[in-house]
This record gives C-alpha cells, structure tokens and sequence, in this order.
C-alpha cells in the first residue's frame, strides 16, 4: 500500500481516542455514545464506588447517580446481609453458661456425722442396760422354801448397803433395835459395816437377843432376812422368831473367812433366810437359845423382796 488518505476507516479500524485529535476529527471520528468509553457502543461501563445496586435497573453512564443519605442515616440502596436470602440470621445465639464446679457436701457430711454420733451414744445405753440386767439377775434368784437356814461365802470388802428405795435395813447402833438377856452395843473391833462402825456383842448366852420392827413391806408374801456378821473359830447358828413365831430353821453363822479363834476384826461375812412376811409391820428376832452357838457379832440387818441370795 502506498500512503495517501482512502478516507473514513470503518470504526473498528478507528482510533478510540480519534476523535480528540484534528486528523481524526477529519476524518470522521465521533466520541463514543450512550455512555460507554473507547468504540462507539461499547458496552463497558465505569461506575463509581458503592454505586451499583441490587434488584434495581442500572443506571447508564452520565445518568445522576443516586443521593447520598445524610450522614447518621442509612442509604437507600443499601441493604444489610441479613436481608438478602440465604443472609445471616438475625438473631443472636446466647452464650452458654460458664461451667462451674459444685462444693462439697456439707449437708450431707453434717447429717452422717450427727447419724454416727447418735449410733454410738445408743450403742453405749444398750450396753448399760444389759449389764445392768445382768446383774440383777445373778443377785435376784428366787428358789424353794428352805428346809434349814441358809449360809452364804464370804462376802466382798464393803458395806453391802442396799441402794435408796429398797426395803428396810437396819445398822448395828439403831435405837429402834431392841436388845435384851445381855445383847449390848459396841464399836471396838474394826471392820464392822455398818454406817459408824458399831454393832450387836454379848449375844453368846442363852437368852441373849436382838429384836427388830420392820415396817413398811409392800405386800404378803416371801423375803429374805439377810444378816451380816463376824464368826471366828468354829461354826455358829442361831435362832429366828418371826412375828412370835420360830423359823423352821436355825440361821447359819459359819466362820466363811477361817478367821482365829477370837480375831473377830477378819471374821466379817454374812449369810440369810427366806422368811414369810405380812404387808406392813413385822417383828424379827435373833435369839440365843439352848443348843445355839451363839459366839458373834451382828453389825447390820436388811430384807429383800422375795426368795433370793443375800
């Protein structure tokens, strides 16, 4: 091809930018129309930042742009995630509570500990119930009327004083003992239980005695006459009047402690008899009679409801 001007180029072999230059202008080429930039109907579009919209017809180039909402207001055009479909949900989602770790138990510590000590405070009553139980049957025995008087072992170190609100009981210098045929009080030799130390001598004669009211038994019915005493040297027994009546048998006053001949101070000891007794007064006597032995001393006498050992 040789130079020279073949006049207007079709637009694809024009400049785009043709049109702000003479020679272009000369020939023939126009600005762009319709809004677009380079050839003429071009269909790129330039829009400034946030311009574009959704769901709404778009605006052509050199059309007004949409207002700017005041500043503190929402734009028309904008809509928030939430709204479009498939958006984030709009409500929030609570936090889960913080986890925490429980205390101890004290209720229930206080309650077990209260519970064990109650178990053992029961535990210690039933055990001092039975014993007691125990031992108020190895001493309340009741058996068949005896035929003779009975005699027991030697007692245990100690007065053997009925405990309160038992029957009556009588020591050896009560007034209320009556003593006759040379029965005397005295308090020389040691060892006697009662509650001063004194009791009942000289009964080693015939006719010699120790008389006692007893008052106050609850009902009719069989007791037993317990009768503590010093024995020495070989065996004694005396004579027992119940309300005028003479037991069937001698009262035994053997020498259980093998005390000497005479050492009445280590010959303590006591022994009884199963007697039958009226509700309220009753007289009791020990006596000497003939073909009793009779050399003792008696420092305390007591009855006890029904037919036990003293």
């Amino acid at each position: 091809m040789t130079p020279g001007d073949n006049g207007a180029s079709p637009p694809e072999d024009d400049d785009p930018f043709g049109y702000l230059y003479a020679d272009g202008q000369a020939r023939g080429a126009q600005p762009p129309s319709g809004g677009g930039y380079g050839y003429p109907n071009s269909v790129s579009r330039v829009r400034a930042v946030g311009e574009r919209t959704y769901g709404q017809p778009q605006a052509g180039y050199g059309q007004g742009a949409p207002q700017q909402a005041p500043h503190g207001q929402p734009s028309a055009h904008y809509q928030a995630p939430e709204t479009l479909p498939g958006g984030a949900p709009v409500g929030r989602s609570a936090a889960p509570p913080a986890s925490g770790r429980r205390g101890p138990n004290t209720k229930g510590l206080l309650i077990g500990a209260v519970a064990v000590v109650a178990a053992v405070v029961i535990g210690i009553g039933i055990a001092m119930i039975n014993g007691h139980t125990d031992d108020n049957k190895s001493t309340d025995q009741s058996g068949p009327a005896p035929t003779r008087s009975q005699s027991t072992s030697p007692s245990p170190s100690g007065s053997g004083t009925p405990a309160a609100g038992e029957l009556p009981k009588v020591d050896g210098a009560d007034k209320s003992l009556q003593l006759a045929g040379g029965a005397t009080g005295a308090s020389d030799v040691t060892g006697a239980r009662s509650a001063d130390g004194s009791y009942v001598g000289g009964l080693n004669q015939v006719g010699a005695s120790v008389t006692w009211t007893v008052n106050d038994i609850p009902e009719d019915g069989p007791y037993t006459l317990v009768v503590n005493y010093s024995a020495t040297g070989e065996d004694q027994s005396m004579s027992v009047t119940v309300n005028g009546k003479p037991f069937g048998s001698k009262l035994g006053l053997r020498n259980w402690r093998s005390a000497a001949d005479g050492a009445f101070d280590k010959g303590w000891t006591k022994s009884y008899v199963w007697p039958d007794l009226q509700k309220g007064s009753n007289t009791i006597a020990v006596s000497c009679q003939p073909g009793d032995k009779c050399n003792v001393l008696i420092d305390r006498m007591w009855i006890k409801k029904g037919r036990v050992k003293g």
